[in-house]
């Protein structure tokens, strides 16, 4: 258990952070199921504009640093190129 002060501050930021963290994470990954639902039914146009919604997310994740940047990107890369593959 924490004795110091900072100890307790850093501790109560981090599972505040876990949480927020968590929450993003979780929008990803649905955005990115909607994109594969869209694609498995293979409606271009809507898998279309899930990715756009989708890429949002993925950068914005990345850019508040619960994804690696390479992971978004590669990503984004992989849901386009199924796309084009429709």
């Amino acid at each position: 258990m924490a004795n110091h002060k900072s100890a307790k501050t850093r501790i109560n930021r981090n599972n505040k952070r876990s949480i927020i963290n968590g929450a993003r994470r979780s929008r990803v990954r649905t955005f990115v199921k909607k994109v594969n639902a869209a694609i498995l039914e293979n409606n271009k146009e809507a898998a279309k504009a899930a990715l756009v919604v989708a890429e949002s997310e993925l950068m914005r994740a990345a850019q508040k640093g619960v994804l690696p940047k390479n992971t978004a990107s590669r990503t984004v890369s992989r849901l386009s190129a199924k796309i084009k593959a429709l």
